[in-house]
């Protein structure tokens, strides 16, 4: 977004106050007392300075330069995704290590988050590159269809709107994310044709927040 919207401020302050964000979290996470855990924890630490140095650059091109080659947001996208299967896999890892399970339905809910995540850094890689045609991915979810993943959110989110045990203030919480999905879906399965990445974005921000919102509803119920 802040290459789209040539050096916007506004998103310049969401990327650093985000930068902070995870920072702290990782600084939280440094008394691990599992070996695979602190494992992990140090990978993603190596590939957060990484993805930070490349951002770092990507931004100090774009303010000199007026523009940014698209190789290098394609990798960042890719260092992105990186970042999600790792902390994923130290999420669980911690899980296991600890002898601890997260309630399925908050479990559920927050994979669901990670999967909106997963298609906002799709479209705008595919945005950002030429034709439409999408530069580098690894494997994984970062080189499914759009649409592919678009189907796959709405199904789980579906089955977690049809839950018996959806409380009246969860259901409003999921009600309120399926009302933003609705505005984005359909472009989301046409990627290839019509192009809204501010639209995306404005989106799925505010459906990963219902959905961390949902997850903390579900937690405090234990669900």
């Amino acid at each position: 977004m802040f290459n789209g919207m040539e050096g916007d401020q506004r998103y310049a302050k969401q990327i650093k106050a985000s930068e902070e964000q995870v920072s702290v979290a990782l600084q939280q996470l440094q008394d691990l007392s599992g070996e695979g855990s602190k494992a992990l924890h140090n990978q993603l630490q190596q590939q957060w300075q990484a993805y930070q140095e490349e951002l770092k650059a990507l931004i100090t091109a774009l303010e000199t330069e007026g523009f940014t080659d698209l190789q290098p947001i394609a990798d960042l996208a890719k260092r992105n995704q990186q970042l999600l299967v790792l902390s994923g896999e130290l999420y669980g890892k911690i899980q296991q290590e600890s002898s601890t399970s997260v309630p399925p339905l908050t479990e559920r809910s927050r994979e669901l988050g990670l999967l909106m995540q997963s298609i906002s850094v799709n479209y705008a890689s595919r945005n950002a590159s030429v034709g439409g045609t999408f530069i580098g991915g690894s494997g994984g979810e970062d080189e499914k269809p759009i649409d592919e993943l678009a189907n796959d959110f709405q199904k789980r989110l579906s089955e977690l709107k049809a839950s018996p045990r959806n409380t009246a203030e969860i259901k409003a919480s999921l009600q309120s994310v399926q009302t933003k999905w609705n505005y984005i879906e359909k472009s989301l399965k046409n990627y290839n044709e019509n192009s809204v990445p501010f639209l995306i974005s404005k989106y799925s921000e505010q459906i990963i927040s219902g959905l961390e919102k949902t997850s903390e509803l579900y937690a405090a119920g234990k669900l």
